[in-house]
């Protein structure tokens, strides 16, 4: 869809319906205000509509002004062009979920939105604004979805966050992939998103107990923690903190005890290249063992996306000296892998 380059037809008409309709849905409370209270819901978008058809009689949007109703936004179209999306609740605040980012039943020619609010909590009261005036932050329900704030301040939106004009956002092919760019951005570290659409990747609808997974899936698993996530070869209190939530978020898997993926004791002698290695730690015999399938995790997986997974650049060309590195660097820390040398052996077995 193209944003008109016609001015808004008949601008300040529509602002003024919009204004007197608000007076007297101010008025209706304060009158009726039992009637008014049982408003909740979508039975306030024909209360509006009609309202609304009296008010514009003698204006240029007689005849114009149209209620969709089901699943269609806005709620309520006049003369093909302004949209008003009714939103209610039951509280005494200004605050509610809004409609889906991306908007994809959005009615057709509609170029400038409206928010009417009617907070039925008591006090019974009724405002309106620029649909992209209110809208703070972005939360999930089953699709992002924006929050309304009809008390937002002017330059708080997630437009103004995000640096991007609401009616620039909603054309865009990927709007999910900006605003999920300027929430990772915030992200501290052990925090992720858990819901990513701008990404190749997919997670199962079903949350699965890690015990209900096959011995092939469990190793599997493993397998792209060990090239995600070097710090599991560390002695870092927290070395299981990113892939705990990694776990849910990506793979759709719930490990009570994340620890014991990894920290199974007991030693063993491995052999390299004829050479024999004694008293290496479990951890690392899991690497070694399915070194193979790691190292085709690791170069099945973009640069840019192991990148993101390590906190540091890397490329295509490099991504597996790096990785190398980074779990070499990680080991010095265990005392028990004091007298390996990870590095030269990691080399070994890939290179």
């Amino acid at each position: 869809m193209v944003v008109s380059v016609n001015s808004e037809p008949h601008k300040d008409e529509f602002n003024a319906l919009l204004d007197s309709t608000i007076v007297e849905l101010n008025v209706h409370a304060k009158k009726s205000p039992k009637k008014i209270e049982q408003l909740r819901g979508n039975k306030l978008e024909p209360y509006v509509c009609g309202l609304m058809s009296e008010l514009a009689v003698g204006t240029n949007f007689e005849g114009t002004i149209v209620e969709w109703g089901g699943q269609k936004f806005p709620d309520i179209v006049a003369n093909d062009f302004y949209g008003i999306e009714v939103k209610t609740t039951t509280k005494n605040h200004w605050k509610t979920t809004g409609n889906s980012v991306l908007e994809s039943t959005r009615v057709a020619d509609v170029e400038r939105i409206f928010m009417l609010f009617g907070k039925l909590g008591k006090p019974i009261e009724f405002k309106c604004r620029a649909y992209e005036e209110c809208l703070s932050e972005v939360v999930v329900t089953h699709s992002p979805r924006y929050l309304i704030d009809m008390n937002l301040e002017q330059g708080k939106t997630i437009f103004d966050k995000i640096n991007t004009p609401y009616d620039t956002l909603r054309q865009k092919r990927n709007p999910i992939k900006s605003i999920t760019d300027y929430y990772k951005s915030k992200l501290k570290p052990g925090q992720d998103l858990w819901w990513i659409q701008d990404t190749e990747q997919s997670s199962n609808l079903v949350i699965n107990i890690w015990n209900n997974l096959s011995l092939k899936e469990k190793q599997e698993t493993k397998n792209k923690a060990m090239v995600y996530f070097p710090e599991v070869f560390s002695n870092r209190g927290d070395k299981f903190a990113r892939l705990a939530i990694w776990l849910v978020t990506r793979q759709a898997v719930v490990c009570p005890n994340v620890r014991d993926l990894f920290s199974a004791g007991g030693q063993e002698a491995f052999i390299i290249k004829d050479k024999v290695y004694k008293n290496i730690p479990k951890v690392y015999i899991n690497l070694f063992k399915n070194i193979e399938n790691v190292l085709e995790i690791l170069l099945n997986t973009s640069s840019l996306e192991l990148s993101e997974y390590w906190k540091e650049k890397t490329s295509e060309n490099k991504k597996i000296l790096n990785w190398i590195h980074m779990v070499s660097m990680n080991s010095k820390s265990v005392q028990k892998a004091k007298h390996l040398d990870i590095k030269k052996m990691l080399k070994e077995l890939i290179l």
